[in-house]
């Protein structure tokens, strides 16, 4: 069976926007034929790509299943006209690793990517392994060296954490209370730590990184940062010193086919130099 990738951009829009009227703007095609062109695409496929309804569309599983593969589509033509414009990024370097490195590495973008680089960049933020062997990233970030026989490897430094609060010493602070974490954000070994030693004096949670640095930093409690978060941030103060217990490595992770690729490489070294140069903050000696 033949597709058109001129078929499937429309696929694309439909199910991003969920429903003809909103996808006509950007297709600057009339919602009828819009909606001959799904109905075309459904039957050459076999099966219903979409859930009609007053409110808009909603995809099926089939429909789900099309759009993970019609994205990879895209990011192939975005690529091959990339490269047929001489424009950046023939390639994007995808880099893993939780949300605290993340917002790291974003704020010091400058040092990882130019704009007169021939590729581009993404972050891939999250609390669980990215699949590199199945080259969901080119790069990871994580707290422990791989075991995989096809990953590689680089030991760039450790990260201490400890224990912060807001400058203001109210509320929870003030009664000696800590702000947890919830959900899958909970499964951290900080958060696991601070449930086993502190749980009974939770009295705040939030369900992501950042809404519980939000709360220490205004006083709902104290919670547990790596000391590149609370030493960084004007709005928390470390009230102990580093915990011995949590310190944990920190690996540089890419495929072994993938490493040697001059866009990877590239993006490796300079996260290398950033986190080495920045070793005190990332150790907990920068404020000592």
């Amino acid at each position: 069976m033949d597709f058109s990738w001129d078929d499937l951009k429309l696929f694309l829009a439909v199910a991003r926007l969920g429903g003809l009227s909103a996808a006509t703007d950007t297709t600057g095609l009339s919602a009828a034929t819009l909606g001959r062109r799904v109905s075309t695409l459904e039957r050459q496929i076999g099966e219903r790509l979409f859930v009609r309804s007053q409110s808009g569309y909603r995809l099926t599983q089939a429909g789900e299943d099309l759009l993970a593969r019609a994205e990879d589509v895209e990011a192939a033509m975005l690529s091959l006209r990339r490269w047929k414009e001489g424009t950046f990024g023939e390639r994007a370097v995808r880099v893993s690793a939780g949300a605290w490195t993340s917002a790291f590495l974003a704020r010091h973008v400058q040092q990882l990517w130019q704009v007169e680089d021939r590729f581009g960049l993404e972050l891939v933020t999250g609390n669980q392994k990215v699949d590199i062997g199945r080259r969901n990233a080119d790069l990871g970030l994580r707290n422990q060296r791989p075991t995989e026989q096809w990953l590689a490897g680089r030991l760039i430094g450790t990260v201490a954490y400890a224990i912060y609060s807001g400058r203001q010493i109210i509320n929870g602070v003030k009664a000696g209370y800590f702000v947890g974490i919830a959900g899958e954000s909970g499964h951290t070994r900080s958060a696991r730590w601070l449930e086993a030693r502190h749980g009974d004096r939770i009295a705040v949670r939030g369900n992501d990184p950042m809404s519980v640095r939000e709360l220490g930093a205004h006083g709902a409690g104290m919670s547990v940062f790596p000391c590149f978060v609370g030493d960084s941030d004007p709005q928390l103060v470390r009230i102990a010193a580093p915990i011995s217990e949590l310190e944990t490595e920190q690996w540089l992770v890419s495929h072994h086919e993938e490493r040697h690729d001059p866009a990877v490489r590239a993006v490796s070294q300079r996260i290398a130099a950033l986190i080495q140069n920045q070793r005190a903050l990332f150790n907990g000696t920068a404020s000592s």
